[in-house]
């Protein structure tokens, strides 16, 4: 007698057991598509469609707010999920934001390497879509297949003689008969479906595999999992970890509007030293008043550098425009406390760019010929000159944004939110502080500008905080 094989979604339901709460998931077209409709709505897990739908779940006929997921399928938008662009998908997987990308391969071997079923399904043309990028972004691949073909053909084989889609990169494969992972001594047996034996599924696998001492029958529970708390009492929790010599992003463009008081005055009282600083300027909305009120003397990066806590200021903008009130950062780099590179403002937006979308580096005709390429590569691409800039990534980055959900879902307010997108995308911990915590689905996903997969910690600006001295 046949054994029965699990349909496709009992494996979608054991791909699911292996997510953790707030993370990210990548899930590429086939079976993954089914995980959303397994996992209990308002899961604490931001799946992720290359189609762009942050955080979404399977759409039925009264749902508003209709996305399609990443194989064409109806998908609704949650509370607290955004629409975001392939650009910006991409971006999360290439710079280590998404922690599983579940995809559907024709074939894996024994390496952790595999050929998607979209190149199968194209031969000779090999189209294997978004599999390249969820294979070399994700912290962790999971594939869920047919463990055989129709024909009964293995499709966990020992080597693919294919265009691979994938290098060593699967890390555990779902099948209708079994779990297995792969490791450097290669494949092991770690579960059976029910009703079949290890001997059953060795047998039916194209690539020697060895049983695990502590085998057992697949399950298929879903826990609920619930959403991170994001929430942090005070500016100074929120930075009390941010150590010596951090590389910081602080956002601003040159007087007050955009700029994280708070958190500054936060990180300025946590007295981390040594500090590399990334912003516009450094710190000349005090001295020139740039949008403040008459009378008022803002607070800016000054006080950082007053502190002794700035080493480096990588800037666009980093002096006063008058000669006669220099910046502190002016007259601590003067007395060689602080060394700086100036960056033009186009420059250093696209080196954040590139920096939180994993792109190592890019040319650009700005500053060729200049002081500012000097000692950079250089090359002509049809005529013109162009120099090499590297992306940036920073260890933390303190923002300001005007309202935020729960989740860490941010909206600005007019021309304050200058360089805050590209700069919460180019940390590892992103620190926003805002006017109003609102809980998820106060915000449409289309006022959304910054998705709260790009923020680690939210704080609320104290009603009686004044951002100015």
């Amino acid at each position: 007698m046949t054994q029965a094989r699990l349909d496709s979604y009992s494996m979608a339901r054991r791909a699911a057991s292996e997510l953790n709460a707030g993370e990210a998931v990548a899930l590429g077209p086939g079976f993954p598509c089914l995980l959303p409709g397994e996992t209990p709505v308002n899961n604490g897990v931001w799946f992720i469609a290359d189609s762009g739908a942050v955080r979404y779940h399977v759409a039925t006929g009264a749902d508003a707010d209709i996305a399609v997921d990443s194989g064409g399928g109806a998908a609704v938008i949650l509370p607290g999920g955004a629409f975001t662009d392939v650009v910006d998908v991409a971006g999360m997987l290439r710079v280590g934001r998404v922690g599983t990308a579940i995809l559907q391969p024709a074939q894996v071997s024994a390496q952790g390497d595999f050929v998607h079923w979209t190149t199968v399904a194209t031969p000779g043309l090999f189209a294997p879509g978004s599999a390249v990028d969820l294979a070399s972004g994700a912290r962790r691949v999971v594939a869920i297949m047919p463990h055989n073909r129709p024909d009964g053909a293995p499709n966990i084989v020992d080597s693919i003689k294919l265009p691979v889609d994938g290098v060593r990169c699967v890390s555990m494969i779902i099948t209708d008969i079994g779990v297995l992972s792969v490791g450097e001594q290669g494949l092991e047996l770690r579960e059976i479906a029910p009703g079949w034996t290890a001997e059953e599924v060795v047998a039916l696998t194209g690539a020697p595999v060895t049983v695990s001492d502590e085998l057992k029958e697949m399950t298929f529970g879903v826990p609920t999992l619930s959403p991170l708390d994001k929430v942090y009492t005070t500016g100074l929790d929120a930075v009390r970890d941010v150590p010596d010599g951090a590389v910081v992003n602080v956002d601003g463009f040159a007087g007050p509007g955009g700029m994280a008081h708070y958190l500054l005055t936060g990180l300025r009282d946590h007295g981390a030293k040594g500090l590399t600083m990334i912003s516009n300027t450094a710190g000349i909305a005090r001295v020139v008043n740039f949008g403040a009120p008459e009378g008022l003397v803002p607070i800016d990066h000054s006080i950082l550098v007053e502190n002794n806590q700035i080493a480096k200021s990588i800037a666009s903008y980093p002096v006063s425009p008058s000669a006669s009130r220099p910046s502190a950062f002016e007259e601590a780099y003067q007395r060689g406390e602080a060394t700086l590179e100036v960056v033009p403002q186009g420059t250093l937006a696209e080196r954040l760019r590139c920096g939180g979308a994993g792109v190592a580096a890019f040319y650009t005709a700005t500053a060729a010929g200049t002081l500012l390429a000097e000692g950079k590569e250089t090359r002509v691409i049809d005529g013109k000159e162009y120099v090499l800039e590297l992306g940036i990534m920073a260890d933390f980055c303190i923002m300001r944004g005007h309202k935020a959900d729960t989740l860490g879902n941010v909206v600005y307010k007019g021309t304050s939110r200058n360089f805050n997108p590209v700069m919460a995308t180019a940390a590892k911990v992103t620190i926003v502080e805002v006017d109003e915590i609102v809980e998820p689905g106060s915000l449409e996903p289309e006022e959304i500008v910054t998705p709260g997969i790009f923020v680690d910690r939210i704080v609320k600006r104290p009603d009686d905080f004044s951002p100015y001295l």
